[in-house]
């Protein structure tokens, strides 16, 4: 995974320590098993931390899922991971180009929220969950990249994700 410096936020990341899977019928063996492999969304990547007496090496956090009660989301499982772990990570699936990243920033690092089908879908998910200082950024458009014109087929109010982000219309210029 410290070979993979450009890996962005909400990729499918597989991990293993390398183990055959035993059997269901030795139960314990099997949760053991499962603590060290299994799979997870990036969201957050954090960079060493220089201690007075130690410096903590990167890690990463991976989304591994939630249990939920009658659409109620009780818990989260977030994993994190130093990059010198002993486990072998690999890249199950990247975001697709046009899929939207619902961000965070805090405490120096930015937190993948959501990841989002459309801009519609963001703006959704952010009025429903209720996250006022998150911000959009879409998959694709990252460091001045323009995917494929997407960005010029975005209303007017939308192609400075992820610098800026307007829910309003701006004095009618959507260009639509």
């Amino acid at each position: 995974m410290a070979d993979r410096p450009a890996l962005r936020l909400g990729a499918l990341i597989r991990y293993t320590d390398g183990s055959p899977k035993p059997s269901a019928r030795f139960t314990k063996k099997l949760a053991a098993w499962e603590r060290s492999n299994g799979v997870g969304r990036l969201v957050k990547k954090e960079p060493p931390r220089v201690y007075p007496t130690w410096t903590a090496p990167a890690s990463f956090t991976l989304h591994e899922g939630n249990f939920s009660s009658d659409g109620v989301i009780l818990v989260t499982i977030m994993r994190s991971h130093s990059v010198d772990s002993r486990l072998i990570f690999e890249v199950a699936e990247e975001p697709k180009p046009g899929q939207v990243r619902v961000l965070l920033d805090f405490g120096g690092n930015t937190e993948l929220l959501h990841l989002a089908e459309s801009i519609t879908a963001a703006e959704l998910w952010i009025t429903r969950e209720g996250y006022r200082n998150a911000r959009l950024e879409i998959v694709g458009v990252e460091d001045g990249d323009r995917a494929d014109g997407m960005v010029a087929a975005l209303p007017k109010r939308h192609r400075d994700v992820p610098r800026l982000w307007c829910s309003e219309p701006q004095n009618g210029e959507d260009g639509i």
